[in-house]
């Protein structure tokens, strides 16, 4: 026979290890420094500018 599994434990750790996972996708999508926010914001914001003068009026 096996050993006896501790099947509280199994859940915990089973739900630290998604916690986990959750955490590190977060870290990726939004752990940006402000300078970095900054710079995309401006790139953005210069994207759209640019596109909005090759604009043709109708």
């Amino acid at each position: 026979m096996g050993k006896p599994v501790n099947l509280n434990r199994y859940r915990k750790e089973k739900a630290r290890a998604e916690k986990k996972a959750r955490a590190d996708r977060n870290a990726v999508t939004f752990g940006r420094t402000k300078a970095e926010k900054d710079l995309d914001k401006a790139r953005n914001a210069h994207e759209i500018k640019r596109l909005d003068e090759h604009k043709r009026d109708e």
